[in-house]
């Protein structure tokens, strides 16, 4: 279920499909480097002004499912238009920095994204651009990232699949929403 936070911009109000704490898991495969499935941690939250914050935090998993190191580490500013226009500049821990733009897709909560300028420090890796496709999807938060280098067309090389993470204050106000229960607790099934 999708929970509208009352301190929530209103112009935010078409990405907070997007807000919580986000772990799961995925595959990571791209020419000239390890395959490898990694976990991840993803934060999307909000102060009342017109963005979403957004950190994301990715670690190589071994095969019993351990962390063994970090893969990539990302953070930047997610904002909307009343055209559904999304923009996102974003910095990557690879010494990248990124402007995305694209689209909340209409009547669903799915955003298309491209990048549309990349900045670089000399000790980065070759990246030119890419594309991610992030949707809600029966509960989930599930992302598919496309990337391109000078030496390799544009192509998938990141997904994966997000539970979304429920605090202890999260429980205790879905206890405090919760229909009264006859005293037997029985009755409630019958």
């Amino acid at each position: 279920m999708i929970q509208i936070p009352s301190d929530l911009n209103p112009g935010l109000v078409p990405l907070a499909f997007l807000l919580g704490n986000w772990e799961g898991a995925g595959v990571f495969d791209f020419p000239g480097e390890e395959k490898c499935n990694f976990g991840q941690e993803v934060v999307f939250s909000h102060d009342g002004r017109d963005f979403l914050e957004y950190t994301s935090h990715t670690w190589v998993l071994d095969a019993e499912g351990n962390k063994v190191r970090p893969l990539e580490a990302e953070s930047g500013y997610w904002r909307i238009d009343a055209e559904r226009k999304v923009e996102i500049v974003m910095v990557r821990d690879q010494g990248v920095v990124e402007v995305w733009y694209g689209e909340l897709a209409d009547q669903k909560p799915q955003i298309d994204l491209v990048t549309d300028a990349v900045a670089r420090t000399a000790a980065s890796g070759p990246y030119s651009g890419g594309k991610r496709l992030y949707g809600y999807v029966k509960s989930d938060l599930m992302w598919v990232g496309e990337k391109a280098t000078p030496d390799v067309e544009l192509r998938p090389y990141m997904s994966a699949q997000l539970k979304k993470v429920v605090t202890p204050e999260e429980v205790a106000e879905m206890a405090r929403n919760l229909p009264d229960m006859p005293d037997d607790g029985i009755a409630f099934f019958r």
